[in-house]
């Protein structure tokens, strides 16, 4: 079992910089790979990105690649989403995520475990 608590949402300007944390409560950090998501008003729930367990490896939607990074600190049970030159497209509420299974993974079926939300918006 992984609870999962995100920080760090906000209102912020497009072009502007913003960083998430979710720290994970669990014994096991190093057993789940992680993954970030997010919902936009009317929309489905959509990939954004995901790091493998020992941060080696990492996966982006292609909406946010070269703007957004993803990275882990396995020490404090934390994985965090640097997000820059944000567009007003990016406004949602992001979920971080993590899932047992091995390699990684991009469904939003393959992850067991979340976290309650923070909203970021993104104004023009």
């Amino acid at each position: 079992q992984v609870q999962l608590v995100e920080s760090g949402g906000g209102l912020v300007q497009a072009g502007d910089s913003l960083g998430l944390s979710c720290a994970a409560s669990t014994r096991t950090f190093l057993g789940y790979n992680m993954g970030w998501f997010r919902q936009a008003p009317g929309k489905e729930r959509e990939f954004v990105a995901a790091i493998s367990r020992n941060g080696g490896s990492t996966n982006y939607a292609d909406s946010v690649k070269g703007r957004f990074t993803i990275s882990r600190d396995n020490a404090k049970n934390t994985v965090y989403l640097r997000m820059n030159s944000l567009k007003p497209d990016d406004t949602a509420v992001y979920y971080c995520a993590a899932s047992p299974v091995y390699g990684l993974r991009l469904s939003l079926k393959e992850y067991p475990y979340w976290g309650q939300g923070t909203q970021v918006t993104v104004s023009s």
